[in-house]
């Protein structure tokens, strides 16, 4: 979609862990900001997109290093307002002619911080507060023209700015909810120093992007698959909206959803103007993985043989112009960076184009954060109850059962995983978690029940708290809560005996068991 009319700030990133989570927070203000890799920033670049205001990140190098990140200092040139923060700030700092060096005492964590009120970004706050600090280095002396604004009692520049030429620069991170006036700072940086109106909405966006979509699609076809899930959702409500019955949605049920999830998801659709096209394919998906226990290899299988059907079911349809994904912000974002790991494969990445007679790939949700999705949907019209869906991982429950995957277990598990759900939303307790599962273990062991022996599986429960899934808590749930979810699913559930929940933090486990 194209954002032009919307007001700009531009996020220049260095390598930090938090870009997406400052990026968050902008939108949250209602402005709208796209992250730009450092290398890509060049002043041509920044000259074009014409933003309202840029923000540095933090990252993990020394600024006084031949191989740091850096930008031409050009930038500060241009009379647009800048913010550095951690690694931003220090970049700024010695690009202007400061001194950066290796501080006498790092600072990690919550730091008491002072701060200046005459400073626009601390106006109207306490004069201290709580701040996160991850930094090794600091700044030893500002540039010319600077003034601090902030220290704590280690770090004599906490803040600096030059407000004649509105550049600002925090050492510690705004954008994180340990920091504890950090939206007000960024809130006043985007508005009280850039001039920002706030027209980044969802309604807006919505009005956009389906004049757009209807533009561009005309009388064409648009073909989708759609998991169900809330990007998918959200891509298939708003083509629909836009071009009505010229998209078909091809759902492919491997078999793997939770309990009536697939009827829901059907349902859901029911009475919106696509195609919409379902596929029972799960004794396919079952045979392929028929004796395979190794997570990675179940979720390449999948992946495959998703592909596999897909292309089937889109033949029968032919040609079609537009293939749309539900690609959202995160994904363009982490792709850009090019250094991530690779954790776990992801069941819908790679292939499709190969494999499907269209002509160009269409992405209405790619410049949308998750919480912005599930706006649009609601915006759009779409269910509480589909838009709120928790993150399912593509193979589905596959990888919440350990070990290999039978008809059995996958029943089992399905019953389990429903009680849990079932019982958390009785007691309200759902409510207050970001995502939370039931995972069959190989495990089994000896129980009693009546009066006879039992030797039955270990049923694992998993539920967590987080901000942005980057980590994660495991969620404090009442025990009284707890203990008739085990109660429930030993008694309504046939093969498990043993319930335990899972209490691990996200490092050093991930959210998911596979």
């Amino acid at each position: 979609m194209q954002i032009n009319s919307h007001e700009k700030v531009l996020i220049i990133d260095f390598g930090g862990q938090y870009n997406q989570l400052i990026a968050r927070r902008v939108r949250e203000a209602n402005v709208y900001c796209e992250v730009v890799p450092y290398r890509k920033a060049s002043i041509d670049m920044i000259k074009s997109e014409n933003p309202v205001g840029i923000i540095f990140t933090g990252g993990p190098k020394s600024v006084y290093k031949d191989d740091s990140p850096s930008v031409s200092p050009e930038i500060f040139e241009l009379g647009i307002p800048i913010l550095g923060i951690c690694y931003g700030a220090q970049l700024m700092a010695y690009l202007l002619g400061g001194e950066v060096a290796t501080a006498p005492v790092s600072e990690y964590g919550k730091t008491e911080t002072e701060f200046s009120a005459e400073s626009v970004i601390f106006k109207n706050l306490p004069e201290k507060s709580i701040t996160w600090m991850s930094h090794t280095d600091y700044i030893k002396s500002v540039p010319d023209g600077f003034v601090t604004t902030a220290h704590t009692s280690v770090c004599p520049t906490a803040a600096m700015e030059n407000p004649a030429r509105k550049l600002y620069a925090v050492q510690f991170h705004p954008e994180v909810n340990h920091t504890e006036y950090g939206f007000q700072m960024l809130r006043s940086f985007l508005y009280e120093v850039c001039g920002c109106r706030g027209d980044w909405t969802m309604e807006r966006y919505a009005e956009t992007a389906i004049a757009e979509l209807r533009e561009k699609v005309g009388d064409k076809r648009v073909l989708l698959a759609l998991s169900g899930g809330v990007d998918s959702s959200v891509c298939a409500a708003l083509l629909s909206k836009a071009v009505g019955s010229h998209l078909t949605c091809i759902f492919v049920d491997h078999g793997f959803m939770r309990k009536n999830e697939g009827d829901e998801v059907e349902e859901a659709f029911a009475d919106w103007e696509v195609n919409f096209v379902r596929v029972n394919a799960k004794d396919r998906f079952m045979a392929k993985l028929n004796g395979v226990s190794a997570p990675e290899q179940k979720r390449k299988i999948i992946g495959e043989e998703f592909i596999r059907v897909f292309e089937a079911e889109a033949k029968k349809i032919g040609h079609v112009e537009y293939l749309a994904q539900g690609t959202i912000y995160p994904d363009v974002i982490e792709s850009g960076a090019g250094d991530a790991a690779v954790i776990k494969s992801h069941h819908n990445v790679g292939g499709l184009p190969d494999y499907v007679d269209f002509e160009e790939i269409i992405e209405p949700l790619r410049m949308l954060f998750k919480d912005e999705v599930r706006a649009l949907g609601r915006t759009l019209g779409l269910s509480d109850k589909l838009v709120n869906r928790q993150p399912f991982p593509g193979p589905g429950l596959a990888i919440r059962i350990i070990g290999e995957i039978t008809d059995e277990r996958l029943t089992i598990l399905q019953d389990a995983d429903w009680v849990f759900r079932d019982e958390l939303a009785k007691s309200g307790v759902d409510k207050d978690l970001s995502q939370f599962f039931a995972v069959l273990t190989t495990m089994r062991s000896v129980g009693v029940m009546g009066d006879g022996r039992t030797y039955d599986y270990t049923l694992a429960l998993r539920a967590v708290t987080t901000q942005d899934f980057m980590t994660a808590d495991f969620a404090k749930i009442p025990y009284d809560v707890l203990e008739r979810c085990s109660s429930r699913i030993i008694n309504e559930t046939n093969g498990i005996n043993r319930v335990v929940y899972d209490i691990t933090t996200k490092p050093p486990a991930t959210i998911e068991w596979e």
